[in-house]
């Protein structure tokens, strides 16, 4: 590692995955918009090419129709047309004809020499006959195609047809102009159109990828809060077991240098290794009912039972500690039945009530009442401590905040538990000060007949 450089911090590891997390998810959207808007838009080529080429092909065979017609009208007249019979004008009715089948075409007859049978060859336009269809249809004996004329767009049929005196050619001009603005027409729908469509989808594209990628965003963040849970988990937990671990190696030391004295010199170590033995104890099982309910392999109880009588049950058990602190205990229930587990819930107020009571004055009151509105319970233990700092107020229910000037003794973990116990319950806890001073503690649970409060 090259002198100077530092490591990253937690901090830093962690910003640096998010941004790892986000691009990733940028990226995938991104995707996600990309394959929409391609599929759209293949979907979209597909639809247009096949409209397009039905609707050229309907127009092609109807054109190629009418051409057919005008040929087959003038095959049944050209007999007896021929060298050394040249018809007048309006004995075959070729050049340009209004209404019928054969509407707006021109039709020329020729000799198989390609000179111009009818009509009169001084008054045609410039580019009739199409000398290219002719020359195919002498060795075929048909041929279509389109051309120009005079910068018209047309299609031209050229057909042979045999006549007891000659061979002739009849060769049929169709102007495409309609059909040409038809398709062209066509041609600018589907692409305004699939322009729109595209973008269309990959507005809608954008705003569903965002929505299908919530969950994976979300579950990428509860995976980074997890193994930031974890860390913290493990530091605090190793810094909080470290004190009543150097405190009982110091005491056995002090038995093994007065290994010979008699039981009552030493017995100050006995009792400081007893008493840091509860507080682990206390420690390892907060931790362990913590870990497990993480996992999720706690379980509570779902049992009607009368939020009043289990207060003033647990209030009562901390009689003792509370006389021995100089405090007063002052229980007033009502009764609320609620669904919920006996245990946890008599737990959560002993945790409540034993916090009231490290926090506050000697000759102090701690108020615990039991009330019930018409959807919830309400639990308040209420004491005439110093209050809570504003600034502890957020981080109260985490695992292992002490805040400062906290009482000695805590792991800081009571307090999570008992959040725990009540998110657990379907509730709510909170925490703020008095008016009076002190703090107030207030949970929220559904009755029994109610929904979640």
């Amino acid at each position: 590692m090259p002198n100077g450089a530092e490591l990253p911090g937690p901090d830093a590891a962690e910003d640096q995955a998010l941004a790892a997390d986000a691009r990733l998810i940028q990226s995938v959207g991104r995707r996600l918009v990309a394959w929409a808007a391609g599929t759209t838009l293949l979907v979209l080529v597909v639809l247009a090419v096949a409209l397009y080429l039905s609707v050229s092909s309907t127009l092609e065979t109807s054109g190629v129709r009418q051409l057919d017609l005008r040929v087959d009208t003038l095959s049944g007249l050209v007999d007896g047309h021929g060298p050394g019979h040249r018809p007048n004008d309006g004995d075959l009715p070729t050049g340009y004809i209004f209404g019928g089948g054969s509407s707006g075409t021109f039709a020329v007859v020729l000799y198989d020499d390609g000179t111009v049978l009818a009509p009169q060859e001084a008054g045609l336009p410039s580019g009739i006959p199409d000398d290219a269809s002719f020359e195919a249809a002498l060795a075929t004996g048909r041929d279509i195609r389109l051309g120009t004329v005079a910068e018209t767009p047309v299609r031209v049929l050229t057909r042979r047809v045999r006549t007891p005196t000659a061979t002739l050619y009849i060769q049929v001009f169709q102007d495409r102009t309609a059909e040409q603005r038809t398709l062209d027409g066509l041609l600018a729908v589907l692409l305004a159109g699939g322009v729109a469509v595209v973008l269309v989808a990959v507005g809608f594209g954008a705003v569903y990828s965002r929505r299908a990628l919530v969950p994976i965003r979300d579950s990428l963040a509860a995976q980074r809060r997890a193994l930031r849970r974890q860390r913290e988990f493990a530091a605090d937990a190793s810094h909080e077991l470290r004190t009543p671990l150097t405190v009982i190696r110091a005491s056995v030391e002090h038995l093994r240098r007065h290994r010979d004295e008699p039981v009552a010199k030493v017995g100050a170590a006995l009792d400081d290794i007893g008493a840091e033995v509860d507080h682990l104890t206390g420690l390892v099982e907060g931790l362990l009912l913590l870990a497990r309910s993480d996992s999720g392999a706690v379980t509570l109880d779902r049992l009607p039972v009368d939020l009043g009588d289990v207060a003033a049950d647990a209030a009562s058990s901390l009689a003792v500690p509370a006389r021995e602190a100089g405090v007063t205990v002052a229980v007033d229930p009502e009764p609320a039945i609620v669904v919920g587990d006996v245990a946890r819930l008599r737990q959560l107020i002993l945790i409540l009530v034993d916090n009231a009571i490290a926090h506050s004055p000697r000759a102090g009151i701690i108020r615990v009442t039991v009330r019930r509105d018409r959807r919830s319970a309400s639990l308040t233990v209420e004491d005439e401590g110093k209050g809570l700092r504003e600034e502890d107020l957020p981080r109260l229910f985490e695992r292992f905040w002490r805040g400062a000037g906290a009482p000695p003794g805590g792991a800081g973990l009571g307090l999570a538990i008992a959040a725990w116990i009540v998110d657990g319950h379907g509730g709510r806890i909170e925490a703020a000060n008095r008016e009076s001073g002190g703090a107030r503690f207030t949970v929220r649970i559904p009755l029994a007949e109610a929904g979640p409060a």
